[in-house]
């Protein structure tokens, strides 16, 4: 089988590499060709161009690069229709993924189209999904709930597991080495704070989320903090914890972040899959976000949903508190952290709320790469379905 593929993300990258894991194992002849990162390239994809040329946001970052990335998009075009796949699969990123679909179901009708995650229409703009069914066959969903949503636009779905219910976790060593490492008390309180992975977010959120801490502390004296953080943000995580009165713990790389999660015993995060990972490793959690004047108003008149966590969302429960827009101040979010100190009912339903989530993300079923994998080959061979967990 022939399989043309494009990532434009870190994130999908990872999804990629995943799902040729799968494909290798059921169907050892797999051809593949596309666009990807190293983590497809280390399942023998050699990327097209860099995938890194795709990895923009926003359109004060799009507009300088348009007509490269215009050029990047024909480039796709012209290899998938050299590469003759029995299928292309697109993974996120749909403002350049869903374009060269576009194209190629201009040029080549017959080529079957699968997309890896599906837009999140349950939130804001639901008209996306009829307008993606216009160029994909199928749907690779990561979230319970979509298929019905992508089978009511036209195209069929499957529910494969969200990516995080694979990720490794410390375990209780690991955990305990951490603490020692950074001479945290095996009972201070340690409290997590991750005020997002990008520059805007860090300079929204980074001042608001110090003084909630400084506020905590002034009432837990003998808590501790750790910033996780990521090289494009990691200088601006560095001088905001300047301003604190005592430093907090600040680790970078994946090992270190890990035995963090799994050392806290609370966290104060923006909104966004970090909260899942959260989740996976029991951390009761607050949530805090808030956007450009502008985007905050756009998004607060098209949102469809009352909340935006996905534990909330995924568990049919509001149980994680969430502090959106003029709403994320130090006050309420310093006394939401609290509460999750002081009040063990408040703690357990939200344990609760994290356990029954990833079992609806797929916790102990196939890998998800293996389940996608299995759903890309039966939209190949023209037995889609939707299926979804209850």
């Amino acid at each position: 089988m022939r399989v043309f593929l494009i990532a434009g993300e870190p994130s999908g990258d990872l999804l990629g590499g995943a799902l040729l894991a799968g494909l290798r194992q059921l169907e050892p002849a797999l051809q593949i060709a596309g666009i990807g990162g190293p983590a497809m390239a280390a399942q023998g994809l050699q990327s097209l161009f860099p995938m890194s040329d795709l990895s923009v946001m926003g359109l004060a970052e799009v507009l300088p690069r348009y007509r490269a990335l215009r050029r990047r998009m024909a480039e796709a075009v012209r290899a998938a229709l050299a590469f003759d796949p029995d299928v292309l699969v697109t993974i996120d990123s749909p403002d350049f993924c869903l374009r060269v679909a576009r194209r190629l179901r201009a040029q080549a009708p017959q080529m079957r189209t699968v997309h890896y995650v599906a837009p999140s229409v349950w939130a804001w703009r639901p008209g996306r999904a009829e307008s993606m069914a216009e160029v994909i066959d199928h749907v690779l969903a990561i979230l319970p709930f979509e298929p019905p949503l992508m089978h009511e636009a036209g195209m069929s779905c499957d529910f494969v597991g969200h990516p995080v219910v694979s990720q490794p976790l410390a375990s209780p060593a690991d955990a305990a080495a951490f603490r020692a490492a950074h001479a945290i008390a095996a009972d201070a309180p340690l409290v997590l704070c991750l005020p997002g992975s990008r520059r805007g977010e860090v300079a929204r959120l980074g001042s608001r989320f110090d003084e909630t801490l400084i506020r905590l502390r002034d009432r837990v004296p003998e808590m501790r903090v750790v910033l996780p953080t990521v090289p494009g943000v990691a200088d601006m995580v560095r001088a905001m914890a300047r301003r604190w009165p005592s430093a907090p713990v600040i680790v970078q790389g994946e090992a270190e972040k890990r035995a963090a999660f799994g050392a806290a015993d609370l966290a104060l995060a923006a909104s966004g899959t970090v909260s899942l990972e959260l989740a996976a490793n029991h951390v009761p959690t607050v949530i805090g976000y808030d956007m450009a004047p502008l985007s905050r108003l756009l998004i607060g008149l098209l949102l469809r949903v009352d909340t935006v966590t996905l534990v909330n969302l995924v568990s049919e429960t509001r149980a994680i508190p969430e502090f959106l827009g003029r709403r994320c101040q130090p006050g309420p979010m310093s006394a939401a952290l609290l509460g999750l100190l002081d009040e063990p009912g408040t703690r357990a339903d939200q344990l609760a709320a994290m356990e029954l989530t990833m079992d609806r993300l797929g916790r102990g079923d196939a890998p998800p790469g293996l389940r996608a994998a299995r759903s890309v080959l039966r939209a190949v061979r023209g037995r889609t379905g939707i299926t979804a967990r209850p």
